[in-house]
């Protein structure tokens, strides 16, 4: 037998792929499943008012432009992440049932991870359609196009699928012959991998690329806008039109605020420093679902157009019911 050959007989004898994982949530937390029932209670507003938003957007022709097509994305990537995460982990904890079978916690991965990684590309074609709109008014709507937007979007779900995809693929190559305890409260990517022991340094090269593309690339690409939007406004004569122009920024900039500052917080402090998976699990958890909440709520609140638009409409639906 060749050297080759043993190997792969070694590997194939001694490679695990386990039936179920454990899912461990949180640890010594008194009265923690107030903290699940406030998540419940997140998931419902959430799927209340991205609904609301999207009604809104639907029903008033005005709202039918290329800058609300991406608002509705948002609002479509916020609806589907927050489903396709809380209840599952109201199901996990909150009912005790803490199995998960593996190819069902691979699925439970990509699908939290792929919504998560669309919600930061759509905030980043936000900022490009705030770029257009203030560095070159008057080519606006020439540029800015449903197409375009169209194609964007698609461009950005078909890249984050098949990056995701393979990231959360590649787990399939280990072996899982250690513990099958999850530290987290859901398949997060590297809590699994990390319990494998085989080489994971794909994985984790993987892991570093999807920070990178996921992340980085993103607040990069938005501070770059903002730059420019900021050089633009300076060459504004005007004080009041160079505040009109902000404010249409400043919906946008609570967002990427809102998304970006915890996920950043979270990622670094736990590459710096051993920070205890409970404060990780309550970081990570608000991080993925708090946006989602708060969207709806900041662009229906800080939008002039949009806010007018849901006055109208109460208008409208009011008039008619009397």
């Amino acid at each position: 037998m060749y050297p080759e050959e043993k190997a792969a007989t070694t590997f194939n004898a001694t490679f695990v792929r386990p039936e179920k994982f454990y899912i461990s949530g949180f640890s010594d937390i008194p009265h923690v499943k107030y903290y699940y029932i406030f998540l419940c209670f997140v998931y419902v507003m959430t799927v209340f008012g991205n609904v609301f938003l999207l009604s809104v957007i639907y029903l008033v022709e005005t709202l039918h432009t290329p800058k609300y097509m991406i608002v509705s994305s948002l609002a479509v990537t916020d609806l589907c992440c927050s489903t396709a995460l809380i209840p599952k982990l109201l199901e996990t904890f909150l009912f005790d049932k803490r199995y998960i079978v593996y190819e069902a916690c691979l699925s439970y991965m990509f699908f939290v991870l792929f919504f998560t990684s669309v919600q930061s590309w759509t905030l980043t074609t936000m900022a490009y359609d705030r770029f257009i709109a203030i560095c070159f008014p008057l080519r606006y709507h020439s540029i800015v196009t449903k197409p375009a937007i169209i194609a964007m979007i698609m461009f950005v779900w078909g890249l984050l699928l098949s990056l995701v995809a393979f990231t959360v693929g590649l787990i399939n190559r280990l072996s899982f012959c250690r513990s099958l305890v999850i530290k987290s409260f859901f398949c997060d990517h590297a809590p699994v991998y990390r319990l494998a022991c085989n080489d994971t340094s794909l994985n984790n090269i993987m892991a570093y690329v999807a920070f990178i593309i996921v992340l980085c690339i993103p607040l990069i690409l938005i501070a770059i806008t903002y730059f420019c939007i900021a050089i633009a406004l300076s060459r504004i004569a005007s004080g009041e039109e160079r505040l009109k122009a902000m404010k249409t920024c400043s919906s946008h900039l609570i967002l990427v605020a809102i998304f970006f500052l915890p996920i950043i917080g979270t990622n670094i402090a736990s590459v710096a420093s051993n920070i205890h998976p409970n404060a990780r699990i309550i970081n990570s958890s608000l991080t993925h679902t708090i946006p989602a909440l708060l969207n709806p709520i900041v662009y229906s609140l800080k939008t002039e157009d949009l806010l007018n638009s849901i006055k109208k409409l109460f208008k409208s639906l009011s008039s008619n019911i009397l």
